[in-house]
């Protein structure tokens, strides 16, 4: 296997909470894959019949789409969680897309095993159905906000979340895949971009938008952000935290590989 794919448990935070006979339950279950960026894992209304879990920097989208063909995120993750059933019997419908944006090593298992090795453990149940609930919340606050907020706070949410999840100050986002996951048209997303940037606290490059004032970044936007981060910090600890990133990078130099 490249050393590319390569993943293990300390790579993604939920996974490694998982202590003892939990952490040795669901290992040989695991399997590291590599998705490039666009790659759709499920569409709305198919059968979700594995959970994935994104390592180290990979992000994935959940996206809604209308039938003029408009789209709008509704949720972002990265290391800190999984993406498919969660909380559910597996096989379920999905209600939303989602989309691989960054790519990066990823963890997946089927989702009837997952449901049977959560059947035979308490401690597994119990930390996917407090991550169930971080990422509802994470639904529900992107909602109000899309509903709410004017496009330049919410686009400071979006860009602060992604921040959160890849750890560094050049985020690889183009401009379509920002308008996309706002829901606007591009030319206006320019103008709402060239804003932020004249104040300060981004710069936009090609294919690229790197973070000059995180800080001020904060101050600026709506309090969605700040919320989210809040609830999941309360109900699943602090794993946005600089340290968590840190000890990322120096898991994927001394992994424990997934065959």
């Amino acid at each position: 296997m490249p050393a590319e794919t390569n993943a293990s448990l300390r790579d993604n935070l939920l996974l490694e909470a998982l202590r003892g006979p939990d952490r040795d339950a669901i290992r040989p279950h695991l399997k590291a894959i590599f998705p490039p960026k666009g790659t759709v894992l499920f569409e709305a209304g198919e059968a979700v019949t594995h959970l994935t879990f994104p390592c180290r920097h990979a992000v994935v989208t959940l996206l809604i789409t209308t039938r003029d063909g408009r789209s709008a995120e509704t949720a972002t993750i990265g290391h800190e969680g999984a993406v498919g059933c969660v909380v559910g019997h597996g096989l379920l419908p999905a209600s939303t897309s989602a989309v691989v944006q960054i790519a990066g090593p990823m963890l997946r298992i089927e989702s009837q095993i997952l449901q049977e090795v959560k059947r035979r453990s308490a401690p597994i149940r119990d930390l996917f159905a407090r991550y169930a609930d971080c990422l509802l919340a994470q639904v529900l606050q992107a909602s109000a906000c899309n509903a709410l907020h004017p496009i330049e706070q919410r686009c400071l949410r979006w860009l602060l979340t992604l921040h959160d999840r890849i750890g560094s100050a050049s985020l690889p986002i183009t401009h379509e895949l920002l308008a996309a996951m706002l829901g606007v048209q591009r030319t206006y997303l320019t103008r709402v971009l060239s804003s932020v940037q004249d104040q300060g606290l981004i710069t936009v490059g090609r294919g690229r938008i790197v973070v000059r004032d995180r800080a001020r970044m904060e101050a600026a936007a709506c309090e969605c952000h700040g919320r989210v981060r809040q609830h999941y910090e309360t109900v699943l600890g602090a794993v946005y935290t600089a340290a968590g990133i840190d000890h990322l990078d120096v898991a994927a130099k001394a992994s424990e590989d997934v065959e």
